[in-house]
């Protein structure tokens, strides 16, 4: 399982380590190869034969920083851009199929793609110097991948909308104050916080904590199913609008956007 360009993978006994470590990213952000290899990564976890856990972390200061604006203006071809959201959709719909227990443990900050990668494994832990949140909105995008899914499923529909809308980043102790992670931990004790997690979930047997898993995320595999078409077709579009263009074009000219409302 060591093909990946921008993911670690590390066999600690039962465990499955991955680690997302962009070689050229300090804070992790998706471009067209992360997102590739997350992609493949949760097919290959759904016929994982071996591990009986999977522990998700990301190296460095940053779970993932959400998209890579260096990226961005090669989605303006639509070939790519239609690949892409094949592609979202199905990451979203095999990391919810993945019948091993995922445990999060996000070290630094998580945002967009990122944030909802974390939000949709099955226990949250994060570091209490992290932040989480989907800005899509501030720079042009509908929060397409995961976040109109996930959000309102842990928090409600006021808050969830609130923050899809707003873009606001939560520190941890805010997250899990409101239900949005499992635990803010101090970062020191990141790894054995989630070690004692995992450690309880591989004590029981493997089926009835596989199987208890895979009965739980029925209900949000309906929802991703209902959701996700809609919800990444209106980001594909939102992608083309003059405004996702004068956000991608601030963000590089390190000026603040003027947005014109189309």
């Amino acid at each position: 399982m060591g093909d990946f360009e921008t993911l670690t993978l590390e066999r600690v006994g039962d465990v499955l380590r991955v680690t997302i470590a962009h070689p050229t990213s300090a804070l992790n952000a998706v471009d067209e190869r992360l997102h590739s290899d997350l992609t493949a990564l949760f097919a290959r976890l759904r016929r994982e034969p071996e591990a009986r856990a999977v522990v998700l972390t990301g190296r460095g200061r940053a779970f993932s920083a959400g998209g890579d604006f260096a990226w961005f203006p090669e989605l303006r071809d639509m070939t790519k851009l239609d690949a892409l959201r094949r592609d979202a959709k199905q990451l979203i719909w095999d990391l919810l199929d993945v019948e091993l227990p995922i445990v999060a443990a996000v070290n630094g900050h998580a945002m967009g793609l990122g944030a909802s990668i974390a939000l949709l494994c099955d226990v949250i832990f994060m570091a209490d110097t992290a932040t989480i949140g989907d800005p899509h909105v501030k720079v042009g995008l509908v929060a397409g991948d995961g976040g109109a899914v996930i959000w309102p499923q842990l928090v409600g529909f006021a808050r969830a909308k609130e923050f899809l809308m707003t873009g606001e980043m939560l520190s941890a102790t805010r997250a899990a104050e409101m239900g949005l992670i499992n635990y803010a931990v101090p970062g020191d004790q990141l790894d054995s916080k989630v070690a004692e997690v995992v450690g309880k979930i591989l004590a029981n047997p493997r089926w009835a904590v596989r199987w208890t898993k895979t009965a739980a995320n029925i209900p949000l595999k309906m929802l991703a199913n209902q959701i996700s078409d809609a919800a990444i077709a209106y980001e594909t579009l939102s992608n083309l609008t003059k405004d996702r263009s004068e956000a991608v074009a601030a963000f590089v000219e390190k000026r603040k956007p003027i947005f014109s409302g189309e």
